[in-house]
């Protein structure tokens, strides 16, 4: 039997994951989105749009503020999924991709999100097992999520 009581959870076996579908884990601690990280985004993925960088015009927009990339925030998808859920008890784990990808609500900079995920399913697929996880990022404050998606990972037995 695998232990959600404490995060993150530490399946070891294809048993134990499937122990886990439906099971809702979180929410993780929350991250504040600052906009010395979202201009670092910024840089790194090329996307420059003023919405993102540009206090001073943002300012004028509906949103009254800068906005995080929406990628920005699926981005911590992985990273908040292991706050969550630890793969360690396998030989190794890698995201595989993601089958659906929405972005519902903005993340002002200077807010905060964080991350719930549920386990979605559980398969036995060549060279491994698939791990389809429902993430949602919530922002505080805001009724709307701002990512949800449906994450798949893929992990070798030990």
């Amino acid at each position: 039997m695998v232990d959600t009581t404490t995060l993150p959870v530490r399946p070891k076996t294809f048993a134990e994951l499937t122990e886990l579908i439906g099971c809702e884990l979180g929410p993780t601690g929350w991250h504040e989105v600052t906009q010395g990280l979202v201009n670092a985004f910024a840089d790194v993925t090329g996307d420059h749009q003023w919405i993102h960088v540009d206090p001073e015009r943002a300012a004028a927009s509906p949103f009254g503020t800068t906005i995080a990339h929406g990628l920005y925030s699926l981005a911590l998808g992985p990273a908040m999924s292991a706050e969550l859920l630890a793969l360690d008890g396998f030989t190794h784990s890698l995201n595989y991709g993601y089958n659906k990808v929405r972005f519902p609500g903005p993340v002002p900079v200077g807010s905060r999100i964080r991350l719930r995920a549920t386990i979605v399913s559980v398969e036995q697929v060549a060279g491994g097992i698939q791990i389809v996880l429902r993430q949602v990022v919530e922002c505080e404050g805001s009724e709307k999520p701002v990512v949800v998606a449906e994450s798949v990972a893929r992990v070798v037995e030990a």
